[in-house]
């Protein structure tokens, strides 16, 4: 967090945000916090039954480590800080915290009909992927247990479904894991050594494709290039194809709503960058 500056008791925010792909954004905003939903909608359960015994007011001029995503509309940014989540029109104004409380809410996505989030959460206990219907009706665990940590959760097109990495812990190589949102029943997506990391999963608007970041193993100190490459994943043929062979890595994949274009992160000497892919053509250019 830059520019991050801790003034008295109460949440007060106001910060501008940068986003890339759907929308690059510039927008600055005053954040008001709305009631914590506990589990499948009961506001009157506190997610954890630990109390804050202290709270800060802070203004925040600039954010980075935040996850956000677009509504399929294009109208709504949703975004994790600091442990909590938050609502925003894409055209800037005034953003609606729609999680808070002790648990640390993160990574959060927009479901296909814009109705429901998914995010991670820790409001068990532990790490767990969590669904919630932003009209505040419905708040559901999806998946299981305290043990395991899930990141980079993601809608399947026909929002049924549900893919995310999980690994047993810290220093596990994750693996992506399909749910059905009613059933909540773990699939494997990618069958690969039990070494081999799968994260950062994005699914093709027919559904049929699904990109993500692989690597041998978890992360290391001073490690050297390349580390993450791009994979897609053939759901028809359960076949996956390395996609990227840059030095730089690959991460991060996000495809265009409509299709045509990839949008993934690499580094290059010093720096990180986006670059765009034609998903017809296979060319690219610096984002």
């Amino acid at each position: 967090m830059k520019s991050l500056r801790m003034i008295s008791s109460r949440t007060n925010m106001k910060v501008t945000l940068h986003a890339t792909w759907a929308a690059l954004v510039a927008a600055s905003f005053i954040a008001t916090p709305l009631v914590g939903q506990g589990p499948r909608g009961d506001s009157s359960k506190a997610p954890l039954p630990l109390e804050a015994k202290r709270k800060a007011k802070f203004t925040a001029t600039e954010v980075t480590w935040m996850s956000l995503d677009v509504s399929p509309d294009g109208q709504t940014i949703v975004f994790d800080l600091l442990g909590d989540l938050y609502t925003l029109p894409i055209t800037g104004g005034k953003a609606v915290r729609i999680t808070k409380g002790m648990a640390f809410d993160a990574q959060p996505r927009f479901s296909p009909d814009g109705e429901t989030i998914v995010f991670i959460s820790d409001r068990s206990g532990g790490d767990n992927m969590w669904t919630m219907r932003l009209d505040f009706t419905d708040t559901t665990q999806i998946t299981q247990g305290n043990t395991s940590l899930y990141l980079s959760p993601e809608w399947i097109p026909d929002g049924e479904h549900l893919v995310v990495s999980r690994s047993s812990g810290l220093g596990g190589a994750a693996k992506l894991q399909l749910y059905n949102v009613e059933r909540r029943s773990p699939l494997p997506v990618v069958f690969a050594p039990a070494s081999f990391k799968t994260i950062g999963a994005s699914p093709s608007p027919n559904g049929r494709y699904m990109w993500y970041a692989g690597r041998s193993g978890d992360w290391s100190y001073n490690a050297l290039f390349p580390q993450y490459q791009l994979y897609r994943y053939d759901r028809e043929t359960g076949q996956s194809t390395l996609m990227t062979s840059r030095y730089g890595s690959g991460f991060r994949p996000a495809i265009s709503p409509d299709g045509q274009w990839l949008v993934y992160g690499t580094r290059e000497n010093t720096e990180t960058g986006l670059r765009k892919r034609n998903l017809a053509t296979g060319e690219e250019e610096w984002l």
